[in-house]
């Protein structure tokens, strides 16, 4: 996955600033894909930021909603929330975990804070099935913050490897249709550092922390605190921390260059198949 350094280095082709807006029983988040600048970027269909301090802009949570078609990712940075699904899946996601959900042929779930209080901090991201697997099974990857390694590739470079691979060290995450690549990644003040990104990966970073610089020379460009970065050209990125370092997400998947057709909580790749969706759901046999 992480392969050598090529002599093409990436860019930054793109910045995309999120959208404030409401999901669930009305969670105030930043949506970065899957808003009108940006409505997707294959095999990548939504990313959305939450972050708070005020309880009442979280704890009403995402109570029962179905899904079909896709995957949900959830890094939670700070805070608490427990998931169930209508299968009798159950587990409570704790600041540095991440759960990787499979909808597959569907499920009704529900994401609800266990907190009153506090920062809830996060991401999640939806990321497209192929055809083939669009009705498979649901399946969960959920691990703590103790399963997910964290290296130092650098002096002042911590990562944190969800999915992916840094040097030796490869992410607890495996899902071999779209070969993600999802790194947490802190930059001390003025550090840089080089990843090599996949062959033939879409790929963006998203600062949550700090500004970095993206490239080197006349193509590098600045990303500050809620910009993404939608990156192209070669593979090797340059990052650069600004004077008070840097945060962000790297993430990165095989494109997979197939029809979509979307709404709502269901993505397929025809439109019988996505109103089939609504007559199965409807019909209880999520």
């Amino acid at each position: 996955m992480n392969t050598s350094l090529g002599t093409q280095p990436a860019r930054l082709v793109r910045k995309v600033r999120g959208t404030p807006t409401s999901d669930g029983a009305g969670v105030k988040l930043t949506r970065v894909i899957g808003g009108p600048a940006l409505p997707d970027l294959d095999p990548f269909l939504l990313l959305d930021e939450f972050g708070t301090d005020k309880a009442e802009d979280y704890i009403a949570g995402f109570p029962e909603h179905p899904h079909r078609g896709f995957e949900t990712v959830t890094y939670m940075l700070d805070g608490r929330m427990r998931h169930r699904d209508n299968h009798g899946n159950e587990g409570l996601l704790t600041s540095g975990s991440v759960q990787w959900m499979t909808a597959g042929r569907g499920l009704v779930h529900s994401e609800m804070p266990e907190q009153e209080s506090g920062r809830m901090r996060g991401f999640q991201l939806w990321v497209n099935l192929p055809a083939r697997e669009k009705m498979t099974a649901p399946r969960y990857q959920e691990f703590a913050p103790d399963h997910i390694p964290v290296v130092e590739p650098a002096p002042g470079v911590q990562v944190k490897v969800i999915a992916g691979r840094v040097g030796d060290t490869v992410g607890p995450i495996v899902q071999p249709a779209t070969d993600p690549v999802y790194l947490d990644i802190a930059l001390q003040p003025g550090v840089a550092w080089e990843y090599a990104l996949p062959d033939g990966h879409n790929a963006f970073a998203y600062v949550f922390e700090g500004a970095a610089t993206v490239g080197e020379g006349d193509d590098a460009r600045l990303l500050e605190t809620a910009e993404m970065g939608v990156l192209g050209g070669g593979g090797a990125l340059s990052l650069r921390a600004g004077e008070a370092g840097a945060r962000l997400i790297l993430v990165a998947g095989t494109p997979l260059r197939e029809p979509v057709v979307r709404y709502g909580p269901f993505v397929m790749n025809t439109k019988q198949e996505l109103m089939q969706a609504f007559v199965d759901f409807q019909e209880g046999r999520f």
